[in-house]
């Protein structure tokens, strides 16, 4: 089966989140990956959601975290102060997923603002609880597509902390959770060396060369030395993929 590179990116997203996870996901792509795999091979992955929504099991895709699917779906109901300060910040979620506008090499991620602070090109939505994602959950994974837009030198504004200066700054600032430990975009997968955490190119999927992901990152892309190429979705991983796709869209049909 063909595949457009979007069902390539959310595909090789799922296959990482592991049955019986605690996930924290994020609205948008994040969520369509975590959904996604909950269908294909982790059906005990606890999704949470910061409205509150504690094992949400939507039928379709939510329009954002008030979605009324997510709370009419979920084993429980909490407050967002419980929802943040028992849950992710007690260390009870072992994995966040999240999406940006921009990254830079250490997968520190910017969802505020394009351009200067005080007088943006883009007004982006925010941080919402992205910050404290990024800080508390036991691993962070990241999807965005990429190109030079996006991955950048530097960001025009620290809206949540990856690997911060590199090295280990992190645990520097005492971030309880290890941080991002892959990057999957729509050209490749990139993981932070164990060392310095600067994100490497550790595998390209199909069709996909090494230099066209170079050219679509702002800094100087590091590549491992044992390049891989990732497996193509399957059948079945299409199939699934573009179920939800498709009842998502006839469920939000005329709605604003």
């Amino acid at each position: 089966m063909s595949y457009t590179p979007d069902e390539m990116m959310a595909v090789a997203a799922a296959r990482r989140l592991r049955d019986g996870t605690v996930c924290f996901v994020g609205i948008g792509l994040p969520s369509t990956v975590a959904n996604l795999a909950r269908r294909l091979h982790a059906p005990g992955c606890v999704l949470i959601y910061e409205s509150g929504c504690i094992g949400a099991k939507p039928r379709r895709l939510p329009l954002s975290i008030g979605d009324g699917e997510l709370a009419e779906t979920a084993d429980a109901v909490v407050g967002i102060v419980e929802i943040f300060n028992y849950w992710l910040m007690g260390g009870r979620i072992g994995l966040g997923f999240l999406g940006a506008a921009q990254i830079d090499k250490y997968a520190n991620l910017n969802s505020t603002v394009i351009g200067p602070y005080g007088k943006p090109k883009v007004r982006l939505p925010g941080a919402g609880g992205a910050p404290a994602i990024a800080a508390s959950c036991g691993e962070v994974l990241i999807t965005l597509r990429q190109n030079p837009r996006a991955f950048v030198e530097k960001l025009d504004f620290v809206t949540s902390g990856g690997h911060l200066q590199g090295g280990d700054s992190r645990e520097r600032m005492r971030f309880p959770g290890k941080g991002p430990t892959g990057v999957i975009t729509d050209l490749g997968i990139l993981t932070p060396d164990p060392v310095t955490k600067e994100l490497v190119l550790t595998s390209v999927h199909p069709g996909i060369t090494v230099q066209s992901a170079i050219e679509a990152t702002g800094w100087a892309l590091k590549v491992a030395s044992d390049m891989r190429t990732t497996p193509p979705p399957s059948e079945n991983e299409l199939s699934v993929l573009r179920d939800l796709q498709e009842r998502t869209a006839r469920a939000h049909a005329g709605q604003a």
